[in-house]
């Protein structure tokens, strides 16, 4: 019996899990922008002192975990699980991390949208009775995503107009179960209940257009979860998606209009916010560092101080290849949502 289930792909908890602090890193031009005093550490170097950026990114994707656990008052022995991810080959930043880390380890891709996969499935972790504590993370790096994805910098491509500056940035949540005793920066934050995004494929295969590629997927995943419970996106105070951009949101409310469902005045993109228009991102941030630094470092604090009540975290993730585009393949796209209340 799926008890826990509301139609098909929602869920909730008994016992919602707390979100008892966060951690977040982020490169220099992150640093400039909008949010930048939000963040708990800001880079001067993007290599941050190592010789590859891919090995700066590992070290962020670590330093994520560690700065969330020191705000949590707790050690890496005291938590059950991490789980997270990143955009690289084989989620190498990620698995090299924990390799540091020492915690039992789910390594988790869904590209872009691995921080709310991470913080779903953490959250049924706990509400299982699986563990009582788990770390959800997830990372990205402008020059590790350019090498792998793109063209080299060294070749200084010109970006088209549909393109989108990959955050430099790693954040962690760490969820509690209420039957941990736990006091971090966080005292208010929990997380409710979930959807489970499906892969939905528009058919696009530029990959310097991103977010047409993603937004379907998180119109897919709204629809769903309001048909799901009977709410109306009035019953949120925010609908947050990932890192959709401006083209990418523009089509997402579009898709939602056709359907009968205007989001506009609840929408907020996190790829929207992270970059000011002066710092020439084009359509904004992307990468999974981009929700991961925005939702734990400027997003929840705000919660926990009373400004939201309710909202729906829907990151969103390109699901592409590089050897997969070579042969020609689409950008399929998808999009996992958590419903965060303050209690």
């Amino acid at each position: 019996m799926r008890t826990k289930c509301k139609g098909k792909s929602t869920v909730f908890f008994a016992d919602p899990p707390r979100i008892i602090s966060g951690g977040t890193i982020v490169g220099d031009v992150e640093a400039q922008g909008p949010l930048g005093g939000y963040f708990d550490i800001a880079l001067e170097d993007d290599t941050w002192g190592e010789d590859t950026w891919e090995k700066a990114e590992r070290k962020m994707f670590e330093h994520a975990v560690r700065t969330a656990l020191e705000k949590g008052g707790l050690t890496p022995m005291q938590v059950d699980i991490l789980l997270g991810g990143d955009l690289l080959n084989q989620i190498i930043s990620a698995n090299f991390a924990a390799r540091e880390l020492e915690i039992p380890f789910l390594g988790l891709y869904g590209a872009c949208s691995t921080m709310a996969e991470g913080m779903l499935i953490g959250s049924m972790l706990i509400d299982g009775g699986f563990a009582d504590r788990v770390a959800c993370a997830a990372s990205s790096h402008f020059s590790t995503a350019e090498r792998q994805y793109r063209l080299p910098l060294e070749m200084g491509s010109q970006a088209v107009p549909t393109s989108q500056r990959t955050v430099t940035g790693a954040g962690c949540a760490l969820l509690s179960g209420s039957g941990c005793a736990d006091k971090g920066s966080l005292s208010n934050v929990c997380i409710a209940g979930g959807v489970i995004g499906r892969v939905v494929d528009l058919g696009i295969t530029d990959a310097a257009n991103m977010g047409a590629a993603m937004a379907p997927a998180a119109a897919d995943t709204l629809k769903r979860h309001l048909f799901d419970t009977g709410r109306t996106v009035e019953d949120y105070d925010l609908i947050i998606t990932g890192d959709l951009g401006s083209f990418g949101s523009e089509l997402f409310l579009m898709l939602l209009n056709d359907a009968g469902i205007d989001a506009g005045t609840r929408h907020l993109d996190c790829g929207n916010i992270i970059f000011s228009a002066e710092q020439n991102a084009v359509c904004g941030g992307s990468g999974c560092g981009c929700s991961a630094v925005t939702m734990n470092g400027y997003i929840l604090p705000r919660m926990d101080a009373g400004e939201y009540e309710r909202i729906l975290f829907m990151a969103t993730g390109a699901l592409m290849s590089p050897t997969a585009g070579l042969q020609g393949e689409s950008i399929p796209g998808i999009a996992h949502g958590v419903v965060i209340e303050r209690r």
